[in-house]
């Protein structure tokens, strides 16, 4: 499947058949979908198209081991910027449905952590969030307080695949 970031069964270009993991998809959104024998077809007819997904795959091996590094060095707070800000990218709009309990499963913490983040968020007027609907009030002010991670996969995504 390929969605507005990146693909699902990129693995497959490593010639590994089974995924290592499963998709949540969060919001609504077009994609294209392919079957494995298809996409196999399409990478050995398409060089370029090739080459962009072994840029892809060395995006998400990037972004899996800065997200390590974070989970490890940096506080929930500036995680959470992190994420939100991704997930802004990836959607392009300001709002989007997630609860608390998604979000500490994305960040590998307790929802309570999540809460005491978000509403730091919240009372410094960059977010508003209410009952799992999340609004990203001020993108200049979420950057200053998301953890460098967030430049950093920005800056490897952009120069990467652009």
């Amino acid at each position: 499947m390929i969605g507005n970031e990146g693909m699902l069964g990129a693995h497959l270009a490593q010639g590994i058949v089974t995924a290592p993991f499963q998709a949540i998809v969060q919001g609504s959104g077009s994609a294209l979908r392919l079957s494995a024998t298809v996409f196999a077809e399409e990478l050995h007819r398409i060089p370029q198209f090739h080459r962009q997904v072994q840029r892809y795959l060395y995006v998400q091996m990037v972004q899996f081991a800065t997200s390590a590094a974070c989970q490890k060095f940096h506080q929930i707070g500036p995680r959470l910027a992190r994420w939100l800000l991704m997930s802004q990218d990836r959607a392009h709009r300001d709002n989007f449905y997630v609860t608390h309990e998604f979000l500490g499963y994305m960040l590998g913490v307790r929802r309570v952590g999540i809460t005491t983040a978000a509403i730091a968020l919240q009372r410094s007027g960059l977010i508003n969030y209410q009952r799992g609907e999340l609004v990203v009030l001020d993108r200049v002010g979420l950057e200053a307080q998301a953890c460098s991670c967030y430049a950093k996969d920005k800056q490897t995504y952009t120069s990467t695949l652009s």
